[in-house]
């Protein structure tokens, strides 16, 4: 007798089941709404990351420029701006810090001198890796 007497006094704490399914439906509710707001955010935060990069690499090239009289040749690439080609006398660098950073989306950048709009073209393709797209997929470019 005196068991069933104490089991009567323990009281019983915890959620329902019923309880536990509208907690999880709340956050499946809330993941919905701020799920695509955040990627969203994250697409913008590449594109800006990749023209900030592309600003610095023009500066460089531009004092590349100053320096020697002309800008890299394609086949030099951007490498010139960190390791001296063989072939310049005029070459007062390194002109960036590190080595030439790959674009947000791990691709290198695509540069052509002479380019097609003016004395270069410094560009990258983007998140799908491809010339032209729209939103997250268009070029971005220098200048």
């Amino acid at each position: 007798m005196n068991r069933n007497k104490q089991r009567n006094n323990q009281t019983v704490s915890g959620f329902t089941l019923l309880e536990l399914l509208v907690v999880i439906v709340i956050i499946g509710l809330l993941a919905a709404y701020v799920g695509p707001r955040y990627f969203a955010q994250l697409g913008k935060s590449e594109r800006g990351t990749a023209k900030a990069q592309i600003e610095g690499l023009g500066k460089a090239l531009d004092t590349y420029r100053l320096d020697t009289g002309h800008y890299p040749t394609t086949e030099q690439g951007l490498n010139a701006l960190v390791v001296k080609p063989n072939d310049e006398t005029k070459w007062n660098g390194p002109y960036l810090q590190k080595a030439v950073p790959p674009d947000p989306w791990g691709k290198p950048y695509i540069y052509r001198s002479p380019g097609q709009g003016g004395d270069f073209d410094l560009m990258s393709y983007a998140k799908d890796g491809q010339p032209g797209g729209e939103g997250d997929d268009a070029d971005v470019s220098y200048r």
